[in-house]
């Protein structure tokens, strides 16, 4: 997540998205009224719209580790803004599906439904936007997203059914009031191989996953801040896939299968595996191969004696 896409061509993403996911009309901006940010907070919101880590890889987690945690976690409350039916709970429901499926598809459902809260906490303070969409989408036409997936190219890969689906339950559970206490009043949440800046300023809560959860310091993190009310008129920004046209493929250091020359006789069934064509390597237990010794060494003893006559002595260069 980054503490931190025009008209043309919006449908050409939204097929590339999985046929599951609800496909409600798309707008071309979001218009939200300016947060209320108290003075004494604004350089730290500026902060944490920045995305430059203080640290990464092993130094990030030794970092991470060394900030403790802040103590008792207060509960959020449940979130039943949206009627269960309508474009709006539609809307919430794809935009709420994304975060949690593209910031954490793979972590365990805990991690899941804390990335969820996170999102709905933000929907109730006055720092964010008042939609679900709208957090998501914050900042969505600027250089630096809320949640960098919206900007990093993620959304033009196909989600896998199966995640995707178990996102969307997730997703359904929290727009219903399932509330995830582990993480309580969290508004930011980052990665536990980064170490952003902002860290140190807020309160960390907990981690769940591979994620560490933070509220803001003070009296802006605790529940009687939490004012904020939902707005309605869930909009979808559209995008327009050149923008990703500028996102590298992941490098290799190695060639493909396909570009090694072949260096094998033209009868010999064996060499490379190719994973592509979906060949699995198979190799027999060893408790149920006696092993290649073992069979060399039962074919000689039951082999007939050989003996060798005194001219093969004296070839073999041994003493008769």
């Amino acid at each position: 997540m980054a503490i931190g896409f025009g008209l043309a061509a919006a449908a050409t993403l939204a097929a590339l998205w999985h046929h599951d996911q609800p496909q409600p009309a798309m707008q071309a901006k979001i218009t939200e009224s300016a947060p209320a940010i108290p003075r004494q907070y604004l350089a730290l919101v500026q902060m944490t719209e920045q995305t430059a880590p203080e640290a990464e890889g092993d130094k990030a987690r030794e970092e991470n580790q060394r900030l403790g945690f802040s103590g008792v976690i207060a509960s959020a409350k449940p979130f039943r803004a949206i009627a269960a039916a309508g474009e709006d709970h539609d809307r919430a429901l794809q935009c709420l599906t994304q975060a949690v499926y593209y910031e954490a598809a793979r972590e365990p459902e805990g991690g899941q439904r804390a990335v969820a809260q996170v999102v709905l906490n933000r929907v109730r303070h006055p720092a964010f936007a008042k939609t679900v969409c709208g957090v998501v989408y914050q900042r969505f036409d600027a250089s630096v997203c809320q949640f960098s997936f919206v900007c990093d190219g993620s959304m033009a890969r196909r989600p896998l059914p199966g995640l995707w689906n178990r996102a969307k339950r997730i997703a359904a559970d929290a727009l219903t009031g399932r509330v995830e206490r582990q993480v309580g009043t969290a508004t930011h949440y980052h990665a536990d191989y980064v170490f952003p800046r902002w860290a140190p300023h807020l309160a960390k809560l907990a981690q769940v996953g591979a994620h560490i959860f933070y509220r803001w310091p003070g009296g802006w993190g605790l529940p009687g801040a939490f004012t904020g009310r939902y707005a309605g008129g869930e909009r979808i920004p559209a995008f327009d896939p050149a923008r990703f046209a500028t996102v590298a493929e992941p490098a290799i250091d190695y060639p493909p299968v396909a570009a090694l020359p072949e260096r094998r006789a033209s009868n010999d069934v064996g060499g490379r595996m190719d994973p592509t064509k979906g060949w699995k390597l198979s190799i027999p237990d060893p408790s149920a191969s006696s092993g290649a010794l073992s069979d060399m060494l039962a074919r000689q003893q039951k082999a007939a004696p050989v003996t060798l006559a005194a001219d093969d002595h004296h070839i073999q260069g041994v003493q008769p």
